[in-house]
């Protein structure tokens, strides 16, 4: 059973969530700021946490710059009243890995956390394997029955991202703000270049190929 450590100041919403949680079979655990949630993450196992932002003595953004500068991966879906793209900007380079804007949708927060939670799984292995092809992460390398395929970074990390999610639409920006630097000068045609490489590349691949959602943008398929 995944342990998720649900961080608000509202012991209302704490109450909610963590029987959101159980019904869908995750263990709760819950703190009222961040300094608490530090406090429990010394004793407890945690493989996810919940976090909202605006919370008293230490906030969303410092406790997740905290828990970042001390070498923790642990995925965190940052939970905020705030919408602004400088608000998303700032979780996001605190070290969040998903962003979610209140009131938050019961069904949306548990795909997300199943999502984080597996990409989570995925990077720990530093692999990721699609039929008869291996995605070796720590080279940028791709394993195939013809042989071994060094990668360009943008281009490995484009097509790991989408093989992590097989049948998940990203728009550009989505790919964009993760997989290039959010300070990066480049606009969204960068991505379709990347995929038009990726595509060539695996032109003759018979485990997946990478189709364009036409006025939305791009998913990974499995051919098998």
């Amino acid at each position: 059973m995944f342990r998720i450590l649900i961080v608000e100041d509202d012991k209302n919403v704490r109450r909610l969530m963590s029987a959101v949680l159980t019904r869908y079979g995750y263990e709760p655990l819950t703190a009222c700021n961040g300094e608490e949630a530090l406090e429990v993450l010394d004793h407890k196992h945690v493989d996810l946490i919940v976090l909202d932002v605006m919370m008293p003595r230490m906030d969303g953004y410092e406790f997740t710059n905290t828990l970042r500068m001390a070498g923790s991966t642990i995925p965190i879906l940052m939970v905020t009243a705030r919408e602004t793209q400088s608000d998303k900007k700032r979780g996001f380079i605190a070290g969040a890995d998903d962003y979610m804007v209140k009131p938050v949708d019961e069904e949306e927060m548990i795909l997300r956390i199943a999502a984080l939670l597996r990409r989570s799984q995925i990077a720990g292995e530093r692999k990721l394997t699609v039929g008869q092809t291996t995605f070796l992460y720590d080279s940028f390398s791709v394993k195939t029955p013809e042989g071994m395929l060094e990668l360009p970074q943008k281009e490995f990390l484009l097509a790991y991202k989408l093989l992590s999610y097989p049948n998940k639409i990203y728009t550009r920006r989505q790919l964009m703000d993760e997989i290039w630097d959010m300070d990066s000068e480049s606009d969204e045609r960068t991505v379709d270049v990347h995929v038009s490489r990726v595509r060539d590349r695996f032109r003759n691949n018979t485990d997946f190929e990478i189709v364009t959602v036409r006025g939305l943008g791009y998913k990974a398929v499995l051919k098998k």
